[in-house]
């Protein structure tokens, strides 16, 4: 498939305690410097497995801005529709995880998603149009994301990337709470759901298919009213878990939008437990997995 991809590319750096996590201390363990960001990490998933892949992006104007431009060229992703922003500081995430690889937590430097503003992306419109599916992720501002779920003719995915940055999310849709558009999938975490969707649920409408990703207790897709519960996969030696939800949407959207929810839930499950399994946000064993 051809597919585009809107949102965040930012220098990752992840901090990993080779014990126990002593807070306000100094802890020993490691420190990997990697590409990363939502949109990008999804990105790079699609394109390992196989699919034609632009990235909509802003660039900063610095070391970390052309280490992520070569990095994509390298791996075989557009990203003619990017913009690389004088002056502009590339985004950065510094994450900690713990010696069983969960994360505890992170600071997000991602000011300059900011600049992707309506009349930025509108430009690129017609060629976003084109594409079979579109993904977006909620770095970029509500007003953008708003533009995008009235906009976007293809089916679009949207990653919710955070509690703190699905309230981008939810405001976007309703914003379009009183037209007809609707976006085709919304990925969450359980945080993520608990802030988006109210309980007298009057953004499902807005949704055709959610995916919530509940950790060990697996995926729960709902689609037309119906909701199933998929268990989790047997995960063992988990050794990062910082980018498990890019790869778990990048399978989702590989599948295709004419693959039933469950489906693709299950062989995002499969792309997140190659990441799961990786030190890396992005695993090279996602090459290996066949739909």
């Amino acid at each position: 498939m051809k597919i585009i991809v809107i949102g965040g590319a930012n220098i990752d750096i992840c901090a990993t305690t080779a014990g126990p996590f002593v807070a306000k201390d100094s802890n020993p363990g490691t420190v990997r410097t990697a590409p990363g960001g939502v949109g990008r990490n999804i990105a790079h998933n699609l394109a390992l497995l196989g699919d034609d892949v632009s990235l909509i992006t802003i660039f900063g104007d610095d070391n970390f801005g052309r280490m992520l431009k070569d990095s994509c060229k390298r791996l075989g992703i557009d990203t003619s529709l990017s913009e690389t922003r004088r002056g502009a500081r590339n985004a950065c995430f510094v994450s900690i995880n713990g010696s069983d690889g969960e994360l505890l937590g992170g600071v997000a430097d991602m000011a300059v998603t900011g600049l992707m503003t309506p009349e930025w992306l509108e430009s690129r419109l017609g060629k976003i149009n084109k594409a079979d599916a579109v993904v977006a992720d909620a770095n970029i501002p509500a007003d953008t994301l708003s533009f995008l779920v009235g906009s976007c003719m293809p089916p679009l995915y949207i990653d919710a990337v955070s509690s703190a940055k699905v309230a981008r999310l939810k405001e976007a849709l309703h914003e379009t709470r009183l037209s007809g558009e609707k976006v085709f999938a919304v990925k969450l975490n359980r945080l993520e759901a608990e802030v988006l969707l109210p309980q007298d649920g009057s953004l499902d409408s807005k949704i055709q298919r959610l995916y919530v990703s509940m950790g060990s207790e697996g995926v729960v897709v709902r689609e037309d009213g119906e909701q199933t519960q998929i268990e989790a996969l047997p995960a063992h030696g988990i050794v990062n878990a910082t980018g498990a939800g890019d790869a778990l949407l990048a399978g989702i959207v590989h599948a295709g939008p004419d693959a039933p929810a469950v489906d693709a839930a299950r062989f995002g499950q499969e792309c997140a437990r190659c990441c799961l399994q990786s030190p890396d946000a992005v695993s090279d064993m996602i090459k290996t997995l066949k739909l």
